[in-house]
């Protein structure tokens, strides 16, 4: 390990006190919260220099780099739709800094060129992805991005003539958007960043080659930060979605034909449940978990001036449904139940008619398509085989391969097996356990661990170039299926759900507990990663247990739960985590909010935490504050570090090049803290 030769940075104590329900709160470094200040960016620089002066002293960091370049610097093929005989994807060439976006006139047809970010020249951080296509295939709507921001610009190209229509949709926030069957207009609801009434919730239609000051307004969900529109649409008819959040969200969900002025008719009224509609073949369905946990598909038959008639087509069963779609006339539904994938084909009365086979050791996930496409794209993937793009036709059944992403992995070296530990409460828990042979079958190794915990989010195996780099080393790598995801229906979810959290993360704990008690690592050689909700689950198990892990990898994460909702649209999570303002939340929340269970005097591990200026999910103020709370509060020699970036954001866009010196940076850290070879 190399020494850390430049003294760690000072960081100035403006401590802020609140009452919080007959409860003081004391906040040391509430001023980094001020993102643009000059002492904020004053302070970034100094930790980005002392982060450097320590990752660049760590010896091997070139051969990681090149290892971590075969991975990525491959061809990739990705967000595959069809309409009509035009297949639209986005593809990145070997060592190409960003994919573009191409075409297909068929299947097996030449790869044709649409739209390349680089030739807008801004840069290596502008993004492109393909979002919708016109019914006839004529136009194309696409974003553009600059960085990891969740924002984006929204452009219309007429892939016919290779043409950008000047109709460009500013930076802001696309929440419907449908094309006219007359190919002149589109409907869409969108939120500019800078617009003179910003809270003003309502859905236009534009006529191509107008301006959007004379667009028509066809649907107003009135002025409040807590409501939210959405719109979907099919070729006759347009739903508005109205989201209404506050302590309890409803939902209101209106109907009118496409091409008329009579007003909406309102379907669902104040609906505090989930609620999630497609308009396809005239018929109205809609996912929801109304008198149904683990979520059902049904059928809304309109009877008006009466309510709808609720039928059921896809039942509720012992399995939370993760995905469905409607292909043609089929749906196709995915559930995952202990770590297993189901992929179910139905037709639009609900029979059954077919199964995709998915072996146990792969996830799949389903690629959105429009409703009248006869042709699904899956993604598949496993601990061992990188993304793979496949077409499926749910009518013949046939699971053709579109493209696979190489990597330099030898599978046949690698493995896994699953295992079940005790938590604290006495429930079972299952985990992943991935290695070489040699290191499952026996023996102390480096270990790395993670999960989720959270929204419902299960625990599949999945590809990762992190994880792969490690266990090619000799590492350990444990995947626990925590409450808090679906893995084993809802009641797994509800377990470790709002004032409940706690669960997920004691489960996290036995599970480190179980690695060290049956000799498969130590704690100097334990390190845990994680990135959002993850992250927060690694700043969690840090604070509470400082002691059983020799390094942490926290991206991107929440870490002061009693403001994270005072920030960005963070308050549209009450409903997962509570937020202080009431006082049963706060009393949870404060319990485990890692900000504020930082103790001066213990030892806690090294910690590279990783955010940047972008990041409108989880706001960066929180790896800041907790950067400097630690590094003032830490009574060991470990390093605690910040790796920030003004592009990076909670979006996964950075160029080529800056993934590669990312990922170096990470595992050169974890390769130093827990002596694993380069």
């Amino acid at each position: 390990m190399p020494p850390l030769t430049a003294a760690r940075p000072l960081t100035p104590v403006e401590t802020v006190t609140e009452i919080l329900h007959s409860v003081p709160v004391s906040d040391p470094y509430r001023w980094l919260e001020n993102q643009n200040s000059p002492q904020t960016r004053e302070w970034i620089r100094e930790q980005t220099r002392y982060a450097r002066a320590y990752l660049g002293s760590i010896p091997g960091r070139e051969r990681i780099r090149q290892r971590i370049r075969e991975f990525l610097a491959v061809e990739s093929h990705d967000s595959v739709q069809k309409v009509a005989n035009r297949y639209i994807f986005r593809k990145r060439l070997p060592n190409q800094e960003q994919p573009s976006i191409y075409m297909r006139e068929a299947p097996d047809g030449e790869d044709q060129l649409l739209v390349d970010p680089a030739a807008f020249r801004k840069g290596v951080h502008t993004a492109v992805k393909p979002l919708r296509m016109s019914r006839d295939g004529r136009f194309l709507l696409y974003e553009i991005k600059q960085g990891g921001e969740r924002s984006g610009t929204f452009a219309v190209l007429d892939i016919d003539n290779r043409k950008m229509q000047p109709d460009i949709l500013p930076r802001g926030y696309l929440r419907g958007f449908a094309f006219a069957a007359d190919g002149k207009s589109f409907l869409y609801v969108h939120e500019p960043l800078e617009l003179k009434r910003p809270l003003y919730r309502a859905a236009y239609r534009h006529l191509f080659g107008t301006g959007f000051d004379e667009d028509e307004e066809i649907f107003c969900a009135g002025e409040d930060s807590n409501t939210r529109l959405g719109l979907i649409a099919d070729a006759k008819r347009v739903g508005f979605l109205v989201h209404r959040l506050g302590e309890k969200a409803q939902t209101n969900f209106y109907l009118k034909p496409f091409e008329s002025n009579t007003a909406p008719e309102l379907i669902v009224a104040d609906a505090e449940y989930s609620f999630v509609p497609t308009l396809a073949k005239d018929r109205l369905l809609a996912l929801t978990d109304r008198s149904a946990p683990n979520l059902r598909i049904v059928e809304l038959r309109l009877r008006p001036p009466t309510e709808p008639k609720w039928v059921d087509v896809v039942p509720e069963v012992h399995a939370r449904i993760q995905q469905w779609l409607v292909s043609g006339d089929h749906i196709l539904v995915c559930y995952v139940c202990a770590g297993e994938t189901q992929l179910l084909a139905f037709d639009l009365e609900g029979k059954q008619v077919g199964e995709i086979e998915i072996p146990e050791d792969e996830t799949v996930r389903l690629v959105r398509t429009l409703p009248q496409s006869d042709e699904v794209f899956l993604e598949r993937e496993s601990f061992t085989k990188p993304i793979s793009v496949w077409r499926y036709s749910p009518t013949t059944g046939q699971l053709i391969l579109w493209s696979e992403r190489r990597a330099p992995l030898d599978g046949t070296h690698v493995t896994h097996t699953v295992v079940t530990y005790e938590a604290k409460d006495g429930a079972s828990i299952p985990m992943y356990l991935v290695g070489r042979r040699n290191v499952l079958a026996s023996g102390c190794h480096p270990a790395i661990l993670t999960s989720y915990g959270g929204y419902g989010v299960p625990m599949t195996p999945q590809f990762s170039v992190f994880v792969a780099f490690l266990v090619e080393r000799g590492c350990l790598f444990a995947l626990p299926q925590i409450r808090g995801g679906s893995d084993f229906g809802s009641a797994w979810y509800e377990a470790a759900k709002r004032r409940k959290r706690q669960t997920a993360y004691d489960d996290f704990l036995a599970a480190a507990e179980w690695l060290i008690r049956t000799g498969r690592t130590k704690p100097n050689r334990l390190a845990i990663f994680g990135g959002s909700n993850s992250g927060l689950l690694a700043g969690v198990v840090m604070t509470q247990r400082p002691d059983l892990f020799r390094a942490v990898v926290c991206m991107v994460p929440m870490l002061d739960m009693l403001r994270y909702h005072l920030f960005d649209d963070a308050g549209l999570w009450r409903d997962e985590f509570g937020t202080a303002d009431d006082p049963e939340d706060f009393t949870a929340l404060r319990q485990y909010s890692p900000y504020h269970n930082v103790h001066k005097g213990l030892a806690y591990p090294a910690v590279m935490f990783v955010s940047g200026d972008a990041d409108q999910n989880c706001n960066p103020m929180h790896a800041r504050k907790m950067t400097a709370r630690l590094q003032a509060a830490t009574t060991s020699e470990h390093p605690v570090i910040l790796d920030y970036s003004e592009f990076r954001g909670h979006s996964p866009v950075l160029p080529l090049s800056e993934r590669i010196n990312a990922l170096t940076d990470r595992l050169a850290f974890l390769c130093d803290q827990i002596q694993l070879s380069t």
